[in-house]
C-alpha cells in the first residue's frame, strides 16, 4: 500500500526553529572537521568522552543545570546536575584507580537502569578504561560469554544480579573485582572479590584529572550478534562523541531547553549513543525512567516531565497502537515536539498513527552498533515518506551496491554500504581483526543490510543479507540461540530462524531433533524454552519450537537455516544440490 508523504510543517509551526535548517546546504559543505570544533578538546587530538558529556558543562552556565531526572521503578525520583554528575563520575574514577583499573582496562557494568550505571560509566571513561554496558536481562550464559572474551577485569552489579551469575564467576580468570552496588542495604556476601560501592564512593575524593584520552583510544565495547560463533564485541573510540554530539542536535533535534526522553537500555547501543552521550554533550536534560513497558506510565512520563523530545523504538510504538487511540488523549502530551524511532524498520502505519494519536509523526532513522551514530534519518526540515529510513546525515555517503560492490542506479536493491571514515565508526571486533577486515571492501563499510534508494535519495529497508534476527530491535545470532538449545539434555540438533511478526518484527522459532528416548510434547517445549531464556535473555528465547524426526543439513553436515526459513515461509527453496541424502 503506497501512503502519501507527510509534508514537513510550516516555518511558523515549528517552535522553536530545527537546529538543521538547510538540509542541501549541509549536504554540501558541513564536514566532520568542522562538526568536531563545536567541542572542548584538550588539544593535540586528545579528547574523553565523560568530559565533553559532563565535565565542560560545569564551566559554563550549564553547571547546575539539570542532567538528568531518575524515576525508579517504585516511583522515587532523584535529580543530578551536571556538576553532581561530574563530582559523583570522579569519586567512582577514584575507587577504580584504588582497585588497581588502568587505562585500556575492560569495565563491564551489569545493572538495572538507576543512576549508579551513569556515574560508574562516565568514571570508567574518565580513568580511560573502556566501559561494557550490558543488559540486565541477560542469562549467565550471555553475561560469560562477554566478560571471558573482553577479559574484563572489572565487573560492577548489583546483589540481585550477582547471584543470577554467581555460578559462571568462577570461569572468569581475569576478572579481578566485583563491585556491588547495593541501594536497599540488603546483606550481601562480598567474598574475595567483592567491593561494597557505598563504602567505597564515601570515602573516595571528589577531585580527578581526567586522563586525557588521544581520539583513537577505545572507550566503549558492545557485543552485538551474527550468524556464526558467540557475540563479537564491537569497539568505538572516544572520538565517537563527535558524531554522538551531531546527530543528537540535527537527527534529534536536541536544543538547549528540550527535556529528552530516550526509552533504550543503555545495554544497547542506543542507551548509550543517544541515552547517555549524544544528548549530554549537548547539554540537555533527560528522563531517565527505570522501568520497563507500560503505555499508561508511558504516557504519564510525557506529562508530568513535559518531555519535549522522545527516542524510542518501533516494537514499543506498535505496542502503544495495541492501546488504541483513545488512551494517549487521556493525558497532556502538548509539549512533545518531535519524536523518532529506531532499533528496526518503522512501518509507514506507525508513522501515520503517531501523527493522528499523539499529534506528531514519528522520524525513522538507521544504524547499527558498528556505525555508533545514526547514519540516514528523516529531519524535521524535510517531508517523510512513510516507511523510508530518510536520506544520510551531512558527512555521511551510503551506496546500494551489487554483489561485486559496485554502485547500484536509483531503485535497484542491493547491499546497503557506507563510505568508511566518520568519526563513530567502530574501530575493531575485540580480538578478531580479520573478521573486522572482512566489513570492508574497496574502501565500503558493508553493512550487512539490503536496502534501495529512490530517485529523491530516500533509503528503504529491505531486510538482513544474513541469518541474523531482528527480534524488538535486539540483534540475535542464531548460532548463540542453537549452541543453548543443544545443551538442553533432550535436544539432538537444533536450527533457528527468524520468523515475521506484526509486533516486534521478527519472533525466533526453532526447529529441534530431539535425542532418543524423548518424546515431544508442550511440557517438553516449555521446559525448553525456560532453559533457553535463563541462559542468555528474554530477548534471545525461541517462542515458537517445532519438533522434527531430523533437521535438512549439507553433506558436511551444516544445518541449512536457509531451507528451514523457506519451508515455513512457503517460498521457493532454492538450490538443494548440497542437501545431505
Amino acid at each position: 500500500m503506497d501512503y502519501e508523504v507527510i509534508k514537513k510543517p510550516e516555518s511558523k509551526e515549528i517552535k522553536p526553529a530545527p537546529n538543521l535548517g538547510d538540509y542541501e546546504k549541509a549536504r554540501r559543505e558541513v564536514k566532520w572537521v568542522d562538526v568536531a570544533t563545536d567541542l572542548d578538546w584538550f588539544g593535540d587530538g586528545k579528547i574523553n568522552i565523560a568530559y565533553e558529556a559532563v565535565d565542560r558543562h560545569i564551566h559554563s552556565h550549564r553547571k547546575n543545570k539539570l542532567a538528568f531526572v531518575w524515576e525508579g521503578k517504585d516511583g522515587t525520583i532523584e535529580k543530578y546536575s551536571f556538576y553532581e554528575l561530574s563530582r559523583a563520575s570522579n569519586k567512582f574514577a577514584n575507587v577504580l584507580l584504588t582497585l588497581g583499573v588502568e587505562k585500556g582496562d575492560r569495565v563491564f557494568i551489569f545493572l538495572e537502569r538507576v543512576p549508579e550505571l551513569f556515574i560508574s560509566a562516565l568514571g570508567t571513561l574518565k580513568i580511560g578504561a573502556i566501559i561494557g554496558p550490558l543488559f540486565s536481562a541477560f542469562g549467565p550464559d550471555a553475561v560469560k560469554d562477554r566478560l571471558l572474551d573482553s577479559g574484563s577485569k572489572v565487573l560492577i552489579t548489583s546483589p540481585q544480579l550477582k547471584s543470577k551469575i554467581e555460578d559462571i564467576l568462577e570461569d572468569l580468570p581475569d576478572l579481578e573485582r566485583i563491585v556491588i552496588v547495593n541501594r536497599d542495604g540488603e546483606e550481601v556476601e562480598l567474598g574475595d572479590k567483592g567491593v561494597n560501592y557505598e563504602e567505597e564512593m564515601t570515602e573516595a575524593s571528589e577531585d580527578f584529572d581526567i586522563v586525557k584520552t588521544d581520539k583513537d583510544d577505545y572507550a566503549i565495547m558492545h557485543y552485538t550478534s551474527g550468524t556464526t560463533g558467540k557475540p563479537k564485541g564491537v569497539v568505538h573510540a572516544h572520538e565517537a562523541v563527535v558524531g554522538h554530539y551531531a546527530t543528537s542536535k540535527y537527527v534529534l533535534d536536541l536544543q538547549e531547553n528540550d527535556i529528552y526522553w530516550c526509552t533504550a537500555d543503555p545495554g544497547w547501543v542506543t542507551g548509550t549513543s543517544y541515552g547517555m552521550f549524544g544528548p549530554w554533550s549537548n547539554g540537555v536534560t533527560q528522563i531517565i525512567y527505570e522501568g520497563g513497558f507500560n503505555a499508561k506510565k508511558w504516557y504519564h512520563i510525557i506529562e508530568n516531565y513535559r518531555v519535549t523530545v522522545w527516542y524510542t523504538a518501533p516494537t514499543a510504538i506498535r505496542m502503544l497502537m495495541k492501546f488504541g487511540d483513545e488512551l494517549p488523549k487521556k493525558f497532556d502530551m502538548r509539549s512533545l515536539r518531535y519524536a523518532c524511532s529506531v532499533g528496526e524498520p518503522l512501518n509507514p502505519e506507525a508513522v501515520i498513527w503517531g501523527e493522528t494519536a499523539i499529534g506528531i509523526p514519528f522520524h525513522d532513522n538507521w544504524w547499527q552498533t558498528e556505525t555508533g551514530c545514526q547514519m540516514i534519518a528523516n529531519y524535521p526540515v524535510q517531508d517523510i515518506k512513510p516507511g523510508s529510513m530518510g536520506r544520510p546525515f551531512p558527512g555521511i555517503y551510503p551506496a546500494i551496491l551489487d554483489d561485486s560492490y559496485k554502485e547500484l542506479p536509483p531503485g535497484s536493491e542491493g547491499h546497503l554500504a557506507l563510505k568508511a571514515g566518520w568519526p563513530s565508526m567502530f574501530r575493531t571486533y575485540w580480538n578478531k581483526e580479520d573478521m573486522y577486515n572482512s566489513r570492508f571492501q574497496d574502501g565500503w563499510y558493508i553493512t550487512g543490510d539490503k536496502a534501495k534508494m529512490d530517485e529523491d535519495g530516500y533509503f528503504w529497508f529491505v531486510g538482513r543479507a544474513d541469518d541474523v534476527i531482528n527480534t524488538a530491535g535486539h540483534l540475535v545470532g542464531p548460532f548463540e540461540v542453537e549452541s543453548s538449545l543443544i545443551e538442553h539434555p533432550a535436544v539432538a540438533e537444533a536450527g533457528v530462524i527468524g520468523k515475521p511478526d506484526p509486533i516486534v518484527m521478527e519472533v525466533i522459532k526453532a526447529f529441534v531433533s530431539l535425542k532418543e528416548g524423548y518424546t515431544p510434547s508442550d511440557e517438553l517445549k516449555h521446559d525448553i524454552q525456560k532453559f533457553v531464556k535463563k541462559k542468555l535473555s528474554s530477548a534471545a528465547y525461541p517462542r515458537e519450537i517445532e519438533f522434527l524426526d531430523s533437521l535438512p543439513k549439507t553433506r558436511s553436515g551444516k544445518i541449512m537455516r536457509r531451507l528451514l526459513k523457506a519451508r515455513e515461509l512457503g517460498l521457493p527453496e532454492g538450490d538443494t544440490s548440497t542437501l545431505e541424502e
